[in-house]
């Protein structure tokens, strides 16, 4: 596995990748301080270089959707829940039941809350774009903080919706 850091406005993120350079994980801060990186992990900056310049765009407003090999490991279902995660508009959020509905497993939100909270590629596979039904916010990996300013940023450079004009 291979790692390199990302300063980000929420904090410094370490990425990490595997042999073919898919991205494995995006690790969050703890108290604003990078997590932990393993200590047979080889930093490689070159091999993250795409990675580090997708996530530049994207907290500079300009990279609404990523375009990065992933190799997240976990269950099937879990799996599908980041699947399903990718499926969520920038700009926009959904709630755990949503994302269980969309699985055609509509009584599995807890699961889908686990496997949300499992997430290992945090930002890029958008676990910060499920809230609660009610719409409160709820646990991030990141902290709450993180989640508020993810979902405001992404608000702000969302595009407007596309008017559907009628002759």
């Amino acid at each position: 596995m291979v790692y390199d850091f990302f300063d980000s406005p929420i904090g410094p993120l370490v990425l990490v990748a595997d042999d073919d350079d898919a991205l494995t994980q995006l690790l969050l801060p703890r108290h604003g301080k990078p997590a932990h990186v393993a200590p047979e992990w080889q930093r490689a900056p070159a091999r993250l270089r795409d990675a580090r310049a997708q996530l530049a765009a994207y907290f500079a407003g300009k990279l609404l959707t990523f375009d990065l090999s992933l190799a997240p490991e976990g269950t099937p279902f879990q799996r599908r829940v980041w699947d399903a995660l990718l499926e969520i508009p920038y700009g926009d959020t959904t709630s755990y039941l949503e994302v269980a509905r969309r699985l055609r497993k509509p009584s599995a939100m807890r699961a889908v809350g686990a496997a949300n909270g499992a997430n290992p590629i945090a930002i890029i596979v958008p676990c910060h774009r499920v809230i609660g039904a009610d719409g409160s916010l709820t646990g991030y990996g990141g902290g709450l903080p993180a989640k508020q300013w993810l979902l405001a940023h992404e608000r702000h450079y969302a595009p407007a919706p596309l008017l559907e004009l009628r002759p």
